[in-house]
């Protein structure tokens, strides 16, 4: 249907009115679990780079300096916590953090996770219960700490990892899959709710990507030539081809956007 020219200058005047930089993060503050290497380091990195300042609650102090360095650089604040997420209370202890170091949350990346690689009939219930733990629990409980912040203030932007594994099976992952496949789950009931409160929740779902989780999949040639081969883009992404997926989630972009799982997979799922 065709937009009449006065709903057409209606628009004109509303983005005349606000002059919105669509995807400043200017003022905003952001915080980005395991932030400090990997993925989680280049979302630090982007959003910092488009103007947010950035606390980054981790479980070992690997990379601190070099993270440090690089959003400073940019001109940006940043903070650092070590804490294991897994562990009662944790979430709440991060979030009263956040709020008494820079006085708001605006935005959470719920990007610290794990894998645990056995074929299913010798996985072990400890692998189990690890990986639910990091990539489910802490999810949850980040998230409901975060929000109910985010509630106060009638804004927030909550953004979760998902997975290629949030829409397929896998193999030698049970754990895994079945996380991402919750955490999917967890994003649209979250944005259910949230949304009424100015809060968007969605998911990132990266595809093959080169880290340091997929570097045996990469090595093995048989597999890495089966995955290549189903990527209508060829390759495998690098980390930096995230970036902007993020800064556009976490941004007024993205204002109209709730409860989506947005895979980043050169077409892999087409195929």
């Amino acid at each position: 249907m065709e937009q009449s020219n006065e709903e057409i200058k209606v628009n004109e005047a509303a983005l005349d009115k606000f002059k919105i930089n669509f995807f400043s993060l200017k003022g905003k503050v952001a915080v980005i679990t395991g932030g400090n290497t990997g993925l989680g380091q280049g979302y630090a990195v982007a959003l910092a780079e488009a103007g947010a300042d950035v606390f980054i609650p981790t479980f070992a102090k690997k990379e601190w300096d070099v993270t440090r360095s690089m959003i400073e650089k940019r001109g940006r604040r940043v903070e650092f916590m070590q804490i294991d997420l897994t562990q009662k209370g944790a979430p709440q202890k991060i979030i009263d953090e956040v709020i008494k170091k820079f006085g708001s949350i605006d935005i959470l990346i719920n990007n610290a996770g794990m894998i645990r690689r056995n074929p299913l009939l010798e996985s072990k219930d400890e692998d189990w219960e690890k990986v639910i733990d990091i990539n489910l629990n802490a999810v949850y409980y980040m998230s409901m700490a975060a929000a109910k912040e985010m509630a106060k203030q009638k804004s927030g932007k909550i953004i979760n990892i998902g997975s290629m594994l949030s829409f397929q099976g896998g193999k030698f992952i049970p754990s895994y899959t079945a996380s991402k496949h919750a955490v999917a789950g967890l994003t649209k009931s979250f944005a259910s709710e949230l949304g009424s409160y100015n809060i968007q929740v969605n998911a990132i779902a990266p595809g093959y990507i080169k880290t340091a989780n997929t570097a045996p999949i990469r090595a093995d040639k048989v597999r890495n030539q089966e995955i290549i081969d189903r990527i209508p883009a060829g390759h495998w992404a690098e980390p930096h081809e995230l970036m902007g997926v993020a800064v556009f989630l976490a941004s007024k972009a993205s204002d109209y956007v709730n409860g989506h799982i947005l895979a980043v997979d050169g077409g892999y799922l087409v195929r």
